[in-house]
């Protein structure tokens, strides 16, 4: 599989991070701990010496083989020294918790972590190097790599944790003679969150809920359809689905995983066709497509991808509460490496996959009909979500009654399939897919041996069918109907809340719109005083000044047994001009309410952000 300079970039990226969340402090505390035996030894062997030399009775002799003998076992080599001579010398020094022993310790357990570092370094590159080899083991390979790296990374949480508290007393002890109580806690009970988040996250059970909105097809409501279908899979020597859900997304798909329509859990096979799709495919197109999906069914892609999704969901879970969970975040690069690697294993197995069902449709079917579904759905969805798009983009609300996404969609796919705009997008286009991620569609073409001409591509586009499958589906008007009478309200629902993070706002009916979703939010402080976050700003009563947003650059929530404050960083400078001008907001006797305190200024704060960010590109 061909990796562009981004990817390849990104992967490198991936990998050092792995390397440095690996080696690092265990580097470190290697060399500290050599760097600090050195420095012992040196000291030890000069006192012993110029002991040795103070003894008048010894004789010349003696005096030089005792001191080539603790040359040659200075302390750093004694704790492993287990000669009956040496035994009083090692009891001496080596003393569980002594000085010498915690150096020893700390030089054996950071070489054999860098050891063991090494070897699950080359395991996860060899189980990632198993998924690209054999698509058979990539269900095996994912589980063992899943359980070796959570636990792993729980463990050099652990060990490197140790490390880390150790090296906070140590490291200052030993250079500035002197050693920071609250830096040692501190550092302490860090790694013991981070050990915490991550033990924690390998023992819970997330669940993986694969939704599709839409409506079940019986066979009493598509007789036809049903029948084809079945005809199709005995050709192709498989099961046929036990299910059709019908939907207004722009895909196709098959799943045999458990799937949720509505309040119904669906488990077998399922096949999901798209209804605004089947209206601008004759019936020979909708065969291809739905041999397609019947291919994977054939090939066991479903079967296998209903047992590894939720493997990936779980895991994806873990390296989430890893990255987010404090200091466990520093083993969470070699989580990213694994998955990376299976990432793009799983990426080329789909592109294969892709490319078989293609071949096995055009067989069942015919080239030119695979070929010209390819074109359609991918000219549909391209000017559905380029459509979507600009209608989201308007600072206008819409009005659900007359939103009409299909009827913008069906009126301009023609003067879209005629532009340039069309046809550099249908270039790199590929069909939309929730499970895989598909080639682009010129190379699917080339695959099934059809060479379409790019002038060709808008006509196909837009080629009215002389009978379709949608036809034959008596529910299929009101289903539609349903569906995009709920899609359309969602949609002008979420423009709506979209709108209340874009507008000043400047008119009343905008300021209305805003307040419905950011209205003024009071905390009582000490005394009779409040503190109202609004979006103008913030208030106080005390001294009735509002310190408005364009006025703020930064804050800082600062607690104080004399009472907390809002530390406010304005974008001027301060009045020696040496730095930014800063000011308090008093919050005395805010204490219960903190938490969400900060949160509501947190999120009046981002909105107004996103708002000036919204009003620059208007003004340039």
């Amino acid at each position: 599989m061909h990796l562009s300079s981004a990817l390849r970039a990104g992967l490198a990226k991936v990998f050092v991070y792995a390397l440095l969340a690996l080696f690092l402090i265990p580097a470190l505390t290697l060399g500290f701990s050599v760097y600090a035996q050195r420095d012992q030894d040196a000291d030890f062997v000069a006192d012993v010496v110029q002991r040795i030399d103070a003894e008048k009775a010894m004789p010349l002799a003696e005096k030089q083989a005792r001191k080539d003998y603790f040359r040659s076992n200075p302390p750093s080599t004694i704790c492993d020294n287990h000669s009956a001579e040496a035994q009083e010398y090692r009891e001496a020094l080596c003393e569980r918790f002594s000085d010498v022993w915690q150096f020893h310790m700390a030089h054996k357990v950071s070489f054999w972590t860098l050891v063991a570092s090494g070897v699950l370094l080359v395991v996860v590159l060899s189980l990632g190097a198993l998924a690209f080899a054999d698509r058979t083991l990539q269900y095996s390979s994912f589980v063992a790599g899943w359980r070796l790296t959570t636990w792993a990374s729980a463990a050099a949480l652990v060990v490197q944790g140790t490390m880390a508290v150790w090296l906070s007393f140590w490291v200052t002890a030993f250079f500035f003679h002197k050693y920071s109580p609250k830096l040692i806690i501190i550092v302490g009970l860090a790694v013991a969150a981070g050990v915490f988040v991550a033990v924690a996250g390998i023992f819970k059970r997330v669940q993986s809920d694969n939704h599709a909105v839409g409506e079940l097809v019986s066979e009493d409501d598509a007789p036809l359809l049903w029948k084809r279908i079945r005809h199709m899979a005995r050709r192709l020597k498989t099961d046929p689905p036990q299910h059709i859900v019908a939907g207004i997304d722009a895909n196709f798909f098959v799943t045999e995983a458990p799937l949720t329509v509505g309040q119904q859990t669906l488990t077998g096979r399922t096949l999901f066709v798209s209804l605004p799709l089947l209206r601008i495919l004759d019936q020979a197109e909708a065969d291809a497509v739905f041999g397609h999906e019947l291919a994977h069914l054939r090939g066991g892609d479903t079967q296998s991808s209903a047992r590894l999704g939720p493997k990936l969901v779980q895991f994806d879970h873990y390296r989430h509460a890893i990255r987010t969970g404090g200091l466990s975040a520093v083993v969470s690069p070699v989580l990213d490496l694994f998955r990376t690697i299976f990432e793009f294993a799983l990426a080329r197995d789909s592109r294969e996959r892709e490319f078989k069902a293609d071949r096995i449709a055009a067989k069942l079917i015919s080239p030119a009909a695979i070929a010209q579904s390819l074109v359609k759905i991918a000219a549909y969805a391209q000017y559905r979500f380029k459509i979507e798009a600009e209608l989201f983009g308007r600072n206008e609300r819409h009005d659900t009654t007359t939103l009409g996404i299909a009827r913008y969609v069906a009126q301009g796919l023609a003067p879209y399939a005629a532009s340039d705009d069309f046809l550099e997008a249908m270039k790199t286009a590929n069909v939309p897919h929730p499970f895989d991620t598909h080639p682009a569609m010129p190379e699917r073409l080339r695959n099934v041996g059809m060479a379409l001409k790019e002038r060709d591509y808008g006509a196909i586009a837009v080629r009215a069918p002389a009978a379709t499958w949608v036809q034959e589906i008596l529910t299929a008007d009101a289903i539609e109907q349903r569906l995009w009478s709920d899609y359309e309200q969602q949609f002008a629902q979420d423009h709506e809340r979209s709108l209340a993070y874009r507008y000043e706002p400047a008119t009343d009916e905008e300021r209305a719109l805003v307040l419905r979703y950011f209205p003024p939010v009071v905390f009582a402080l000490k005394g009779q005083n409040t503190v109202e976050v609004s979006i103008d700003g913030i208030r106080t009563s005390a001294d009735e000044t509002t310190v408005f947003w364009d006025a703020i650059k930064a804050l800082e929530f600062k607690e104080s047994s004399l009472g907390n404050a809002l530390v406010v960083t304005h974008p001027e400078k301060n009045a020696l001009g040496l730095g930014a001008k800063t000011s308090k907001i008093k919050l005395s006797g805010l204490t219960k309410e903190k938490d969400q305190f900060n949160a509501v200024v947190g999120a009046y704060w981002q909105r107004h952000q996103i708002m000036r960010a919204q009003q620059q590109p208007q003004q340039q």
